[in-house]
């Protein structure tokens, strides 16, 4: 009897069968890449920007804080490259750490706001008597706008970048708990939510497996502009002196420096406003990248 012998390529898959599954992988995640290009122009722009706050020390940077009264508002030059600011403080290297301090309030207010506002939306919109309570309470936050909150807060308390971020996060924590209140009440009536209730499954089951997954789309888009906006209250914050110490470099601290020169000294602002404008920017592209890849209305193909 004869037997016919497998094709080369059937061995070599047979000898290598995890290589299918990760062409698999990269090939759709390139034509996802290729459906959103924001994803990956946002997502580039910000793991570049977290690059930098990251290898700052190695960045031919100086000490953001040394003072040098004799080389005060030099220019951009070749020995200096953002020039410096009153001080005599060299602006390239406290630009580039400032980057951290941006980077760590916009992602820690993130993170924190999503998992507190995500508890309290789902409390308030699986448990029905304790609906009108805690939606009362955040609607009356709500009405205060998040800087005015902040800002207050901060009255408070002495300046600190964990200050900064705790009194940021309770100010977004509202909008993060009515969105997901808002998704909770329209998935807890859907048809499989009653069908596991009827067949007598636990509140937490229910929760955590019907409800809970089917919040992350949104909740993910949002963090990404609550990310950008706690990026732009800590520089307002730091501008107007209630944030950040002024000795601590970060882009909000630079720009309050230079607003005295800034008719004289443009580029004491322009740089760190450079800077905060990129980085907000690739955020705000992150985000609107995710919302059209998760919302199925706005999807270009199923």
């Amino acid at each position: 009897m004869q037997t016919s012998l497998p094709a080369p390529s059937a061995l070599a898959a047979a000898a290598e069968p995890g290589i299918k599954p990760t062409l698999g992988r990269l090939t759709r995640f390139r034509r996802y890449l290729r459906r959103h290009p924001s994803v990956l122009i946002g997502g580039s722009l910000l793991a570049l920007m977290a690059l930098i706050g990251l290898l700052a020390p190695l960045l031919w940077t100086v000490d953001p804080t040394a003072i040098a009264t004799s080389r005060r508002t030099r220019v951009p030059s070749e020995l200096y490259w953002f020039g410096t600011d009153m001080l005599g403080r060299d602006i390239y290297s406290r630009v580039v750490y400032g980057a951290r301090v941006s980077l760590v309030v916009g992602f820690s207010v993130a993170i924190l706001s999503s998992v507190i506002g995500l508890s309290i939306g789902l409390f308030a919109g699986f448990v029905r008597w304790a609906d009108g309570i805690v939606m009362r309470i955040i609607d009356g936050m709500m009405s205060i706008p998040p800087i005015l909150l902040a800002i207050a807060l901060m009255a408070l308390t002495r300046g600190s970048i964990q200050n900064v971020i705790i009194a940021i996060t309770v100010a977004e924590i509202p909008r993060v708990a009515r969105l997901v209140r808002g998704v909770v009440l329209s998935l807890r009536e859907q048809p499989y939510v009653e069908a596991a209730i009827a067949n007598g499954a636990r509140t937490p089951r229910i929760i955590f497996r019907h409800i809970l997954p089917n919040t992350f789309a949104p909740m993910s888009v949002q963090a990404t502009y609550i990310c950008a906006s706690a990026m732009i209250i800590e520089a307002i914050l730091s501008f107007i002196g209630a944030g950040i110490p002024p000795a601590t470099p970060s882009w909000g601290n630079i720009m309050a420096e230079g607003r005295a020169l800034w008719q004289v000294k443009p580029h004491i602002i322009l740089f760190p406003a450079i800077f905060l404008s990129i980085t907000v920017l690739a955020v705000n592209l992150l985000g609107d990248g995710l919302r059209d890849s998760l919302d199925p209305r706005l999807a270009k193909a199923l």
